[in-house]
């Protein structure tokens, strides 16, 4: 029989620290011993901002919004947020010819990414058809140059948002005026001609954005993404909201 006494896993860890413009950032490893498996977070402050538990809706973004997009063979995407980058992630399982632009406002998001600190590892960093941009989603949007620093003015065929918990649950009050119908019309101006806006939200549909979204673009709807979670062993519903600029003609 051995003397050896088995090693115990770590039960959690914080695998960086960051302070940044708008608060600390933390990446955290732990264990639930329920589930049996290891969970990361990404933290601001003591506000969580995304888990690796919880993916169903992030990916569902990307499959909904280029869903729209099938009979275009290689699209021009822009994903805002990077996060634990399952939205990315899925948009090039997707789109295999894809040309992917990640902007992301936290530099250390994508410092784990390229350090490999995440469960995608440096998936995203290495892919050739992937580049991760540090930059203000919101303020890029709402130029004129875009979400293209090296071709100013460009135009995508789709944007897909997850950085705010909602469009009434903020993580940032500068953010409030891009869910407004002026913030989307300035938005609309960097799609193409049946381009498609995807924006993830952590509530239930709300009618409210919905109209405005309406009232911007040419066509808009919400889709509920219902999923179970183990730790309340129960449905849970979040919402993709998907909106299209006129087919064939300027937004």
């Amino acid at each position: 029989m051995s003397d050896q006494i088995p090693r115990m896993s770590v039960l959690f860890e914080e695998l960086d620290y960051c302070p940044t413009p708008i608060g600390v950032v933390s990446l955290r490893r732990r264990r639930d011993l329920k589930l049996g498996v290891d969970v990361f977070e990404i933290k601001l402050g003591d506000e969580s901002l995304m888990t690796s538990l919880f993916t169903a809706s992030e990916i569902a973004l990307a499959r909904l919004g280029l869903a729209v997009l099938s009979d275009v063979a290689a699209p021009d995407v822009v994903v805002g947020g990077l996060g634990l980058g399952y939205t990315a992630k899925a948009v090039l399982e997707f789109a295999p010819d894809v040309s992917l632009i990640v902007v992301e406002a936290l530099a250390p998001v994508i410092e784990w990414h390229e350090r490999g600190l995440l469960p995608l590892g440096t998936a995203l960093a290495d892919d050739p058809h992937c580049r991760l941009v540090q930059g203000d989603f919101f303020a890029m949007g709402a130029s004129e140059d875009g979400f293209n620093p090296e071709s100013p003015g460009r135009t995508f065929d789709a944007i897909l948002v997850d950085i705010d918990h909602s469009p009434a649950a903020l993580l940032d009050e500068r953010s409030e005026s891009f869910y407004r119908p002026e913030g989307l019309r300035k938005l609309a101006r960097h799609l193409r001609p049946g381009g498609v806006f995807g924006l993830w939200s952590d509530a239930l549909p709300d009618d409210a954005f919905l109209e405005r979204l309406g009232s911007v673009f040419a066509e808009a709807r919400a889709e509920p993404v219902t999923f179970h979670n183990p730790l309340q062993d129960r449905p849970f519903t979040q919402t993709v909201y998907l909106a299209r600029t006129e087919p064939g003609a300027a937004s």
